[in-house]
C-alpha cells in the first residue's frame, strides 16, 4: 500500500492527508466511528497573567528530574537540587578538595560540580546550615548565569533594586547586595518572593521551587513555548516561528531512512530537532501536525475562541516521502525538495511543523477532540464550517493515554540534536526495527507507544477517512 501526497491524491481518486508516516505491508480496512458532538461549556474568560506558579515548577521539577522539595530544605538540598536540574557534574573531582565534606559523602560530587562550575566559591559547604534566602540567592545568581553582571552594578543600582524589596543595603556586603540586587531585577527573584526575604530564617517550599524554577527559565532547561493561545502577539510569534524555519537535512541521519524508503521499509518518515521539543508535561499536553500557517493561526484562534488558554510550542518539522513519477515534474522551492532515485521515482522533502499545546487542565485536553472533529476535519468534499486547510484525516496525538484515542507505535533514530521517526501500527514497528538495523548495525533504534486519534489510525490502517 502506498502512502499518497494530499497535493497529488488525484491521481488516486480519494483524498488522502499529506503527514508521511509509516503503512504496514498487509493491512485491513478500519471504518471510521461513529462520531455524537456535544455541546461545548460556556467559553470562560482567558486571563492574560501568565507568571508561572511555585506549584508549576514544583510540578516540573518533579516529573522531569524527581526532585521532591521538603517543607524544610538544608543548603546540602538546595546543592543537590541545582546539580541535578541542570545536570552537572564535575570535569575532575580529584581537584576539588572541601574542609568539611568528605569524598565519600553523596554531596561531594554535587558540590564539587557546583564548585567547578564557580557556582558555590568556599571550601566551607555547610551542607546540614538550613537553608536561608540568601544563601540559595547566591547560589541561584551563579547559577543562572548573572554574575558578571552583578558585579556590573554600582551602589546606587543596588540600593534602588534593593528597595523594591524593602532590604537595607547596610545589611550586605557589596558583593551580596550586587547578587541580590541583579536576582531582583532579573525576575530570579519575583516580587512574590520578597516577603520570605525579611530575615535569615528558613525559606518555604515555594520559595525554593520557584528559585528553582527560575534558573531552569535561565538555563533554557524548563518548558520551552512561543507563548499562550491568548497572548497578544501570539499571532505574530507564530508568523516568525514558521517563516524563519527551513527544511531540516542532516545528511548521516537521512542516509539510514532514505535507504528505507527506497526498500519500501518505510513509506515515510519526519525530521525535527530537540531543541525545538516543548519539554511540556505529558498529562496536559498534546502534540498536532500540519503543513499549513494560516491553520495553524485558525487553530489558535479556535481554541481562544472557546476559552482555552494554553501555552504553544512550534516544532519545525521536515518530511520525506516518494514522490512517483507519474504526480508530474516537481517543482523545487525553499520550502520543498526533491532528489531523484534509481526507479525515476523521487523522494521528496517537505516543510511541516508540529505544534504542541500544554493545557490548563485535562479537562481543557480532553475537549481538544471534540474541537478538531467539529471544526478541524473534512468529511466531504463539499464540507463547510471548517477553519482553513483542514484534514481528512488530521493527526495529533498524546504521550498518555486518552479516551477514544488508539496506541500505535514511534520508531525513532537519533543523531545529535536530530532524529527521525516514523509512525506505525504496533505490529509493525519490529520489522521496521530491524530493516534499520539491518541498514545500520550500530543503529540504536527507540520505539516507545503513545495515543493518537482515531481517523490518523484508520490512516495507518489504509482507511481514507
Amino acid at each position: 500500500m502506498m502512502t499518497i501526497h494530499s497535493k497529488h491524491a488525484e491521481h488516486a481518486g480519494k483524498p488522502l492527508r499529506k503527514t508521511l508516516v509509516t503503512l504496514s505491508l498487509a493491512v485491513s480496512l478500519v471504518s471510521a466511528s461513529s462520531i455524537s458532538y456535544a455541546s461545548a461549556p460556556a467559553v470562560k474568560p482567558i486571563s492574560a497573567a501568565h507568571e508561572i506558579s511555585a506549584a508549576e515548577y514544583a510540578q516540573f521539577l518533579e516529573l522531569k528530574f524527581g526532585i521532591d522539595i521538603a517543607p524544610a530544605s538544608s543548603k546540602g538540598d538546595f546543592i543537590r537540587n541545582v546539580s541535578l536540574a541542570l545536570a552537572l557534574k564535575a570535569d575532575n573531582e580529584a581537584k576539588v578538595a572541601f574542609d568539611d565534606l568528605p569524598v565519600s559523602d553523596p554531596l561531594y560530587g554535587p558540590a564539587a560540580a557546583l564548585f567547578e562550575k564557580g557556582i558555590i566559591t568556599s571550601s566551607a559547604v555547610n551542607t546540614q546550615k538550613p537553608l536561608d534566602a540568601f544563601t540559595a540567592i547566591f547560589i541561584a545568581v551563579k547559577a543562572a548565569g548573572l554574575k558578571e553582571l552583578a558585579y556590573t552594578y554600582p551602589q546606587s543600582k543596588v540600593n534602588t533594586a534593593l528597595a523594591k524589596a524593602k532590604l537595607k543595603p547596610g545589611a550586605f556586603s557589596k558583593q551580596a547586595g550586587q547578587e541580590v540586587a541583579a536576582a531582583i531585577d532579573n525576575g530570579l527573584v519575583p516580587s512574590s518572593l520578597f516577603p520570605e526575604l525579611s530575615g535569615k530564617k528558613p525559606v518555604s517550599a515555594s520559595f525554593v521551587e520557584t528559585l528553582l524554577g527560575k534558573v531552569l527559565v535561565f538555563n533554557g532547561s524548563f518548558k520551552h513555548y512561543i507563548g499562550y493561545t491568548s497572548d497578544a502577539d501570539i499571532y505574530n510569534k507564530l508568523n516568525d516561528a514558521y517563516n524563519t524555519s527551513r527544511l531540516i537535512q542532516v545528511p548521516d541521519l537521512q542516509q539510514v531512512v532514505d535507504t528505507a524508503l527506497k526498500q519500501n521499509l518505510v513509506t515515510g518518515y519526519n525530521l525535527k530537532d530537540l531543541r525545538y521539543e516543548s519539554e511540556f508535561i505529558d498529562s496536559l499536553s498534546i502534540t498536532y501536525g500540519h503543513d499549513n500557517l494560516t491553520h495553524a493561526k485558525q487553530l489558535i484562534g479556535l481554541l481562544r475562541s472557546e476559552g482555552i488558554d494554553a501555552k504553544v510550542q512550534f516544532e519545525p518539522k521536515t518530511s520525506a516521502y516518494i514522490y512517483l513519477k507519474e504526480w508530474g515534474e516537481p517543482k523545487d522551492t525553499e520550502d520543498y525538495h526533491v532528489v531523484q532515485i534509481e526507479n525515476s521515482n523521487y523522494i521528496a522533502y517537505a516543510k511541516e511543523y508540529d505544534l504542541a499545546f500544554e493545557f490548563a487542565s485535562a479537562a481543557d485536553k480532553q475537549r481538544f477532540q471534540s474541537l478538531i472533529f467539529a471544526y478541524a476535519k473534512k468529511n466531504d468534499d463539499k464540507a463547510t464550517g471548517l477553519i482553513a486547510s483542514s484534514w481528512w484525516q488530521p493527526l495529533y496525538y498524546s504521550n498518555t493515554e486518552l479516551a477514544d484515542y488508539d496506541i500505535i507505535t514511534n520508531n525513532r533514530i537519533t543523531k545529535g540534536n536530530y532524529y527521525a521517526q516514523s509512525f506505525s501500527l504496533n505490529e509493525n514497528s519490529e520489522a521496521i526495527v530491524n530493516g534499520f538495523k539491518k541498514l545500520d548495525p550500530a543503529l540504536e533504534v527507540e520505539t516507545y507507544k503513545f495515543w493518537v486519534d482515531h481517523p490518523f489510525f484508520n490512516y495507518l490502517n489504509g482507511g481514507s477517512n
